[in-house]
């Protein structure tokens, strides 16, 4: 037998393909072969970009004693976590569930059924010998225990788990939230709880609904609770070291509590949503008395350099985004080292910098001369607002330039739907506010390619790689990332397609996913069985499948006046009222969509000659201006393209004409910026 993972179209998987492991990848071939065979199933999950799952790799995968005695004693399979997260997700939980904890490289022992019975994380080589021996020796000798234990977990993960009936959450019940995020922010730091810090991306475009609703842009009060933990957190991320001040885009998370030292890894929808937040809270105007022209400029800033960093590091040859980079790179001595592409010493300034330039770097970018890690090197920092920016730009390009001749860490350059998706909304969006319409011209690229290669018959794969579907059906968030990318992207370039495709995706939501009460499965009626059939309403690293479904049906519903997506709008969002006040840290997607539905949602058509200049400024202040969540249709006022809000509605005088809607009841009809300006604000 060899290793079966060189047909792949994971990287993950490649990464492992001429390890001297037998591998297997996931399916009924590797458990027929487990129950032929009659010895256990060893399930290894991780993903490309994950540090410790290359630890363990070059630990214990390609040496060859240990692949040995894993293949005498097991069937081994490998799987990546992001291409099969149905996978990941049942056993994350069988994880959990028996230790307490659950992580990357996740280590699971199963039953040729696929029952685990014992599982873990990273284990050392020598620990991880002493466990395949221990295995071994209960399966030999206590199996019908091993059979009972797998039977239990599978039979207590497998259970329904219906949530309480609870309409969506009302004002107070928001405001509940904030409340309870309050209790939970670091004044001193920013962000929420203590280390390690992940970025609340979600959150941060919740509390920015919530202070916009609660305080409109014209007034000149106080700053909201809302406002400050959004942009105070929003300000400390972008200072510290988890931001790359050079290249720009964020790091997966802090492993301190003060944004300083990062875990370097840079994951495709960690950006896509963090670009989308920060444009978000730079859309207040400075002249607002509510955010300052530094913090303003930062914001702004941070979004653009972000949306950069997606085009240069991860766009590939077909038009999408690309997963991740990884964390480590190779060193200055040839080992690969976590961090090695991102750190500085005061030498390698003084190699790049005159003498004077080093000298300022140094201090703008806080480093130390016994700097943050080994040998010396610092992540960069930006503390303050440099007071040259000029000189600053200069010398952030040319350190820039120089670190683009280190070894570059890997990519992992397959596309996710779901991901690709959120990329699609935040380059869309960010196009027109940054005046970009090459970013515009990305998210349609990425769009025309999922369109092409994933999706087939009105179904989705989820992902891909050099144009070849990948083998995992999409899951619950494909669909509704995609969709609400689509949505954006309609609104944004005025073709009807994108919100077609919207909607026929949303169809198959209703008619495949639905749990018949009012939630929605992760997985498709028709997708392979697992031990369970995974439901998280939890927003996590990225918005749950619920709570995007719920954003998407809502936009779906503003188009069209469809009641019928409407109601399941409202009906996926009972969790969020359930999450609001105790779990709100992991509610972010789901309460910025209920600030949504509290606006109406406010829907916008804007009908021009196409690319005209005062349609496309009419689009920016819709943009700009209205509530977030307002649902964004455009035409060219002769041709509705088969979108109902679009029905009917024509030039005044020939100009470009703009139509405030709630509920298909329309304000008349404005033709200039500040007239659209004011309705939005009334």
């Amino acid at each position: 037998m060899a290793n079966r993972l060189s047909e792949a179209t994971s990287p993950y998987l490649l990464q492992h393909a001429d390890n001297p492991v037998e591998w297997w990848p996931w399916g009924e071939e590797a458990l027929a072969e487990a129950r032929r065979r009659d010895v256990p199933v060893l399930i290894s999950i991780g993903y490309a970009a994950c540090h410790w799952c290359h630890v363990m790799a070059r630990e214990s995968f390609e040496d060859l004693r240990t692949a040995e005695r894993m293949n005498s004693l097991f069937v081994n399979v490998k799987v990546d976590r992001e291409e099969r997260p149905d996978v990941d997700t049942v056993y994350m939980e069988a994880t959990q569930a028996m230790t307490g904890q659950g992580g990357w490289p996740m280590t699971v022992f199963a039953t040729p059924d696929g029952a685990p019975f014992y599982c873990g994380t990273y284990f050392p080589r020598d620990h991880f010998h002493r466990l395949m021996e221990g295995v071994t020796t209960a399966w030999r000798d206590q199996r019908s225990d091993l059979l009972e234990q797998g039977k239990r977990v599978v039979d207590a993960l497998g259970a329904p788990r219906p949530l309480p009936e609870a309409p969506p959450p009302a004002a107070d019940r928001l405001d509940q939230a904030v409340h309870a995020l309050v209790r939970d922010y670091d004044q001193a730091h920013g962000g929420f709880g203590t280390e390690p810090k992940f970025p609340p991306s979600m959150l941060l475009s919740f509390l920015t609904a919530h202070s916009e609703r609660t305080q409109p842009f014209q007034s000149a009060e106080e700053p909201t609770p809302s406002w400050l933990m959004a942009t105070g957190t929003a300000e400390a991320m972008a200072r510290g070291g988890m931001y790359d001040q050079l290249g720009g885009g964020f790091a997966r998370y802090s492993v301190d509590q003060e944004w300083v030292v990062p875990h370097f890894e840079k994951m495709l929808y960690d950006n896509a949503l963090l670009v989308r937040a920060y444009l978000r809270m730079a859309r207040r105007p400075v002249d607002s008395d509510l955010v300052e022209a530094d913090t303003h400029k930062l914001l702004r800033r941070v979004a653009e350099q972000s949306a950069d960093w997606l085009l240069r590091d991860l766009r590939t040859p077909e038009g999408g985004f690309a997963s991740s980079l990884d964390a480590e790179s190779e060193g200055p001595d040839g080992s690969f080292e976590e961090g090695a592409y991102y750190v500085w010493t005061p030498q390698q300034l003084r190699e790049v910098l005159d003498e004077e330039d080093a000298a300022y770097a140094t201090e703008i970018f806080a480093i130390t001369d016994t700097g943050t890690f080994e040998h010396g090197t610092s992540v960069l920092q930006l503390p303050e607002t440099p007071a040259d920016p000029w000189r600053h730009e200069r010398i952030r390009k040319a350190l820039l330039r120089a670190r683009e001749q280190r070894p570059t860490p890997a990519r992992d350059d397959k596309i996710v739907a779901a991901w690709n998706g959120l990329a699609i909304a935040a380059l869309a969006e960010a196009g027109p506010l940054l005046d970009r319409p090459d970013l515009v011209e990305a998210a349609c690229g990425a769009a025309d390619l999922l369109l092409s290669v994933h999706l087939r018959d009105g179904r989705l794969t989820r992902t891909s790689r050099d144009g070849r579907a990948g083998p995992g059906t999409g899951v619950l968030e494909d669909y509704a990332d995609l969709a609400e990318g689509l949505f954006v992207l309609h609104g944004v370039t005025g073709k009807a397609r994108y919100a077609h495709v919207a909607g026929q995706l949303l169809d198959t939501v209703l008619d495949r996913f639905g749990d018949g009460d009012g939630g929605f499965y992760d997985t498709a009626d028709d997708a392979e069985r697992l031990f369970s059939r995974p439901q998280d309403p939890t927003d996590n690293d990225t918005p749950s499948g619920r709570s995007a479904t719920a954003s998407a049906l809502l936009t779906h519903a503003a188009l069209t006046g469809s009641a019928r997506h409407r109601a399941a709008a409202e009906s996926a969002l009972s969790s969020v009222s359930l999450l609001a006040e105790k779990a709100a840290r992991f509610a972010g997607w789901g309460l910025a969509t209920s600030e949504a539905l509290l606006t109406g949602p406010r829907a916008v058509a804007v009908v021009g000659e196409p690319g005209a200049p005062e349609t496309e400024e009419l689009v920016r202040t819709v943009l700009a201006w209205a509530p977030l969540g307002t649902v964004l249709t455009r035409g060219d006022g002769v041709d509705d393209g088969g979108i109902p809000l679009l029905e009917g509605r024509t030039r005044v005088e020939g100009r470009a004409t703009a139509y405030v809607c709630e509920g298909f009841t329309c304000k008349l009809p404005v033709t200039s910026p500040e007239d659209l300006r004011a309705q939005l604000a009334g």
